[in-house]
């Protein structure tokens, strides 16, 4: 049914990412799938790493653990942008195209008064992406 499964990450808060990372390795195993998983950095020194590299070496470590757990195949796609708090959304939906996606599966949180007037990144993905998109919660 799903061949290559797109899970954006912001590694910044990987730890709240657990329920919708356990969803997409058991659906990748469940149909044969691999996942990409996707970041969106800065090109400006950060937290997430002082250079571009740093920041793929960190999303690629991340990509390897998931792969060890969920024993699929796993491929760390990081994505660089000028200013990332404005452009992961548009960056995520090109990576979708890119990656060759047919289910992209995301953690949100819960909506609250802005989401009403603003669209949160996995609300417009799940609104404007051509497949699949699974929004965990």
């Amino acid at each position: 049914m799903f061949s290559k499964i797109m899970v954006p990450v912001d590694l910044v808060h990987k730890d709240t990412l657990g329920k919708a990372l356990n969803v997409a390795g058991e659906i990748a195993r469940l149909y044969g799938a691999s996942i990409d998983v996707v970041s969106v950095g800065g090109e400006l020194p950060s937290e997430l790493g002082h250079t571009p590299r740093e920041f793929g070496d960190r999303l690629q470590g991340f990509a390897d653990d998931l792969r060890s757990k969920f024993d699929v195949t796993v491929k760390a796609d990081p994505l660089m942008a000028h200013d990332p708090a404005v452009e992961t959304t548009a960056e995520l939906m090109k990576a979708i195209d890119k990656v060759g996606a047919d289910l992209v599966i995301m953690a949100s949180h819960e909506p609250g008064f802005f989401e009403h007037i603003f669209s949160s990144h996995g609300g417009y993905i799940a609104q404007h992406a051509k497949c699949s998109v699974f929004v965990v919660r």
